[in-house]
């Protein structure tokens, strides 16, 4: 069979393999994307991103429903399960990859379904469905194959019971009891979306508090609003073994606490999509994570093949995949980027009520002895809070009490993923123009959310002296 030769080739239709074939096309290359899945969009779109948040939203839904006083005669109607929540999500699904796949067919992308494999440093074969090979040739390579949940060796993930962030989706039931172990962005969002479905909820964590890295505000706020839904946190916890049975599954931590539930959700850690690429064989082994070494590029130690998205680690997030996809592509389409991605990004956590921040927190502003004050207004003063019923959460700013400079943005609450999007482009701006007083003399649409940015700022001035 003869090899096909393309400019470039992308291994992963996810946002950072989709980032880099959209602008490799669009300067003209040949291109082709390798999809092992059997449709376009990559973990985020199938099992991540997508999947949770329409989940997320469906449960805000809910909520509010259950909350609005017109409908108090009918709250005891609606019985919702899990599995619908889950069909609602395949909608969005199906138009994610409808919308995506047309992308591809617009820009003369070719999308070849099947498993890649390296046969030689520019070469590739493709075990197509059906058992036919495709063999690629190619000036440069992005591999862009995503991640997976961890899966210890001795846990037993093919039992019923035992479950991570991608098999989760496939329950046919609405548990009775569930312990997630592991208290990053995954499973305190899984925590809070059962939780509202009067599921007891185990939130099982390895460090001393939740999202450490956070502003300690924001999440000791989030640790309360879990437990005023129920949710049970034990922090500083290991997990020592995981003893399945017909009747639950319990999860034993080396401090003698066992957690005896219906499901076990493993939500502890992610590992690259490296297994059986053949990286070895052209001397690119991954490391112990299945994570890809790359430089400032995003160049492998092989310099015409580069790596983006979750499969090198850090930050992992899909927004800033795609980024780091563009960038690639215009690297190996000029030979060079004269532009670099920004080094502060948001991120975005789909809580119940959500949690967004970019930035520096009040931690290590202190650490680094930089004079700061806190700017701060409460939703439940904010009259679009009011009107919409999420007066729950807080905008939080930080600012050099010398410069007015904004130095962090913290938002918790219902679209605080929205809300801290106005902060960040200001925090952008160069020189004076990134300055607290641009809140106080801008004029906001009454009655929003983006006002709290008013209210906070003067609230910051109100504190110098």
């Amino acid at each position: 069979m003869a090899t096909r030769e393309f400019d470039s080739i992308v291994i992963g239709t996810g946002p950072g393999g989709e980032g880099a074939a959209m602008k490799l096309a669009k300067a003209g290359q040949k291109v082709a994307v390798i999809e092992a899945h059997d449709a376009v969009g990559g973990g985020c779109t199938h099992w991540g991103t997508i999947p949770s948040k329409a989940l997320r939203h469906s449960i805000q839904m809910l909520a509010d429903y259950r909350r609005n006083p017109l409908f108090q005669h009918t709250q005891h109607q609606i019985e919702v399960e899990f599995p619908d929540l889950l069909r609602a999500a395949d909608g969005v699904i199906n138009d994610q990859v409808r919308t995506r796949y047309r992308y591809y067919q617009r820009n003369r992308v070719e999308v070849i379904f099947g498993r890649a494999r390296f046969v030689a440093s520019d070469r590739i074969e493709v075990q197509r469905p059906g058992g036919t090979i495709a063999r690629l040739r190619a000036t440069n390579i992005v591999i862009a194959t995503g991640s997976s949940p961890y899966h210890p060796p001795e846990v037993d993930f093919t039992h019923p019971r035992v479950r991570d962030s991608d098999s989760v989706l496939a329950l046919k039931h609405t548990p009775r009891s569930i312990t997630i172990y592991g208290a990053g962005v995954i499973g305190c969002e899984y925590a809070s979306i059962l939780a509202a479905l009067n599921v007891k909820v185990n939130l099982v964590n390895t460090r001393d508090r939740l999202l450490s890295y956070l502003d300690d505000e924001i999440t000791d706020a989030l640790s309360y609003h879990l437990r005023q839904q129920g949710v049970v946190i034990r922090n500083n916890e290991t997990h020592d073994r995981v003893v399945t049975a017909d009747d639950g599954v319990v999860l034993h931590c080396r401090s003698g606490k066992q957690f005896k539930t219906d499901i076990l959700l493993w939500a502890n850690g992610r590992t690259g999509n490296t297994h059986d690429l053949g990286l070895e064989d052209i001397g690119l082994a991954p490391n112990a994570r299945g994570q890809i070494d790359v430089n400032a590029s995003y160049q492998t130690a092989l310099p015409h093949i580069y790596a983006v998205g979750d499969v090198v680690g850090a930050p992992a997030l899909a927004s800033a995949s795609y980024d780091q996809g563009r960038f690639v592509g215009a690297h190996i389409a000029d030979g060079a980027c004269d532009w670099s991605l920004i080094e502060e990004f948001p991120t975005g956590i789909y809580t119940v009520p959500e949690i967004s921040s970019i930035g520096r927190t009040e931690r290590e502003l202190t650490a680094s002895q930089i004079p700061y004050e806190v700017a701060q207004a409460d939703f439940k003063s904010i009259a679009r809070a009011q009107i919409t019923g999420h007066t729950v959460g807080m905008l939080k700013l930080l600012f050099h009490r010398e410069t007015l400079e904004i130095l962090g943005i913290h938002c918790f609450g219902e679209q605080a993923a929205e809300i801290v999007h106005i902060g960040q482009a200001i925090m952008a701006q160069p020189g004076e123009a990134n300055s607290l007083r641009y809140f106080t003399e801008t004029t906001f649409n009454y009655p929003t959310m983006a006002e709290a940015y008013r209210v906070a700022a003067l609230n910051g001035l109100n504190r110098l002296f």
